[in-house]
């Protein structure tokens, strides 16, 4: 198990970041290639998404006119440093265990709200028209997904707190140690509808078909990201990429986790994590055409939000009969 000591902190998120951007890209040139192969095309190479990055740190960062610079250009380089700190907060079990000196549950799930608001404020300071609809969309996704995955956080931490004898536990770290001694909550019923709604959500947390439809490239071409060029907008795919990583891997850690140490328990994890991205992204890309901003919306004010419920519903249930 690697530990690093508090001086060590800004090396470690460094480390993570740059071993999560490599997984998280080479993730991006897959879903390319198995999107191509089921659509019957050949696609491109599984290094593209390097490829794309590298050519975009090579060119220069236009700055429309009207558009507040200072926002424009460096509001994508605070996602990425959030995204960083993000994935440094996920543990990976038998392999690395983040140190509680960056945080819990709760700062995470602060994190994984600031790439919605650096492209809302991104495309707000733009200038443009598409990025003020862009705007308007991205808040409205953002208000519908955040309320089944704060009921999915929250039901697995009282289903932990209350069996550790406690109210509640914030702590990936001990909700890891409780699946491996008790089993993963995959496989308890109890927390299904936690499980299937937290599935439910990562589409629109990830901003991917069908509810991709913020930066609707047939409506909004791009939206918020329409006037964005050069390094600026590679820092906005590098968000994205780490932003994916750290969502898919906690998702395995929420109910998934594993008990095997080493570097075979982080073989492991990538390969839950590869599985559960080529299922809820990949083929899902590939089976469904995109919502409309009101069916996406009303979408998640109904089946995830009320999964949520009855998870939580479910927890306390348990909790009062134990």
């Amino acid at each position: 198990m690697i530990e690093f000591e508090l001086l060590h902190l800004p090396f470690l998120v460094m480390v993570v970041a740059l071993s999560g951007l490599g997984l998280g890209l080479l993730a991006k040139g897959a879903d390319r290639i198995v999107l191509a192969r089921l659509q019957r095309r050949i696609g491109p190479p599984l290094l593209q998404p390097f490829f794309d990055v590298a050519k975009l740190m090579t060119k220069h960062s236009m700055v429309p006119k009207g558009a507040f610079a200072g926002l424009f250009l460096y509001l994508p380089a605070a996602g990425v440093c959030a995204m960083a700190v993000a994935l440094a907060l996920v543990p990976v079990p038998g392999w690395y265990q983040p140190q509680v000196q960056l945080g819990d549950m709760l700062v995470l799930l602060y994190l994984l709200a600031v790439p919605a608001v650096v492209i809302m404020l991104s495309g707000s300071a733009s200038g443009s028209t598409f990025g003020a609809i862009g705007f308007s969309r991205e808040m409205t996704m953002m208000l519908a997904y955040e309320g089944p995955l704060l009921l999915v956080l929250l039901s697995v931490a009282i289903h932990v707190g209350v069996a550790q004898g406690g109210l509640i536990c914030l702590s990936l770290t001990e909700i890891v140690a409780w699946q491996q001694a008790n089993g993963s909550f995959i496989t308890n019923p109890w927390l299904w509808p936690a499980l299937l709604a937290f599935l439910s959500v990562i589409p629109a947390n990830l901003g991917v078909p069908p509810f991709d439809v913020p930066e609707a490239e047939s409506e909004l071409l791009e939206g918020p990201l329409l006037e964005y060029s050069g390094p600026a907008l590679a820092m906005f795919k590098l968000m994205s990429t780490l932003k994916t990583v750290v969502v898919f891997s906690l998702a395995v850690v929420l109910f998934w986790p594993g008990s095997v140490m080493g570097v075979a328990g982080l073989a492991v994890h990538l390969i839950k994590c590869l599985v559960l991205f080529l299922t809820a992204k990949t083929l899902l890309r590939a089976s469904v055409g995109r919502m409309r901003i009101d069916q996406a919306f009303l979408f998640y004010f109904k089946w995830p939000e009320l999964l949520g419920v009855l998870s939580l519903a479910l927890v306390l249930f348990g909790a009062a009969r134990g």
